[in-house]
């Protein structure tokens, strides 16, 4: 294999890399975010109590991230194939990579929002504010660089599902590592490929510190 042939097999299983965890992590928080306002909300002692909604959502969450990602990865291959259209690929790895980041999401979210100061919701409550002024008013605002912190996470933590999927054809750098490394014995190609897992996840954490200090008024 040529220089431009690594160059150029490399530079695509990046670009899948990158194609799956920024869909799968904005699909994930499309669901997830919600759910972890709903758990918190729900929560005894909290704007909007609801027990038996929060217990149940609650075990559903505690359920869906028992499963280790690689089985839920195969255990779901049909649906991932009703909506992707097929199960191999990239496009296709971003259902259970969305599926899978879910819950861990909502409690990433739920740990962020709990951290809010109860005295700052208690008066808004006392000022009349609804449970939705005090989600998106008080709530959400009070943990942006929480949140941020959380994004950079799940994230990295979708950086590294996305190479279990490579095990299924998932396509990216570990579906390369797998055909070349594991069963070609190309080591170089190997290397190379967690040298580009390893700089992509520290530009990921660096982002998110940076942003989450930027914004922290506590740092200002």
């Amino acid at each position: 294999m040529t220089v431009m042939e690594y160059v150029r097999l490399l530079g695509w299983g990046t670009v899948d890399t990158l194609y799956m965890t920024a869909f799968a992590t904005f699909a994930a928080y499309l669901f997830g975010l919600p759910l972890g306002v709903i758990l918190v909300i729900t929560d005894k002692n909290h704007i909007t109590p609801r027990k038996k909604l929060n217990t149940v959502l609650g075990s559903v969450v505690n359920i869906t991230r028992s499963v280790p990602f690689i089985i839920l990865l195969i255990a779901i291959i049909p649906f991932t194939r009703m909506v992707a259209g097929t199960s191999i690929g990239p496009t296709a790895s971003v259902v259970p990579l969305a599926i899978g980041a879910i819950p861990f999401v909502a409690r990433m979210v739920e740990a962020s929002l709990k951290e809010v100061d109860r005295g700052m919701i208690e008066a808004a409550q006392s000022m009349g504010a609804s449970p939705w002024t005090i989600i998106t008013k008080v709530m959400i605002p009070e943990t942006v660089p929480s949140l941020i912190l959380g994004l950079s996470i799940t994230t990295i933590t979708l950086i590294g599902y996305s190479a279990m999927a490579g095990v299924v054809g998932g396509g990216g750098l570990g579906d390369i590592a797998i055909r070349y490394g594991y069963y070609r014995y190309q080591k170089d190609l190997m290397l190379l490929t967690i040298v580009l897992l390893i700089v992509i996840v520290q530009l990921v954490q660096s982002a998110g510190d940076f942003l989450s200090r930027k914004i922290d008024k506590r740092h200002k």
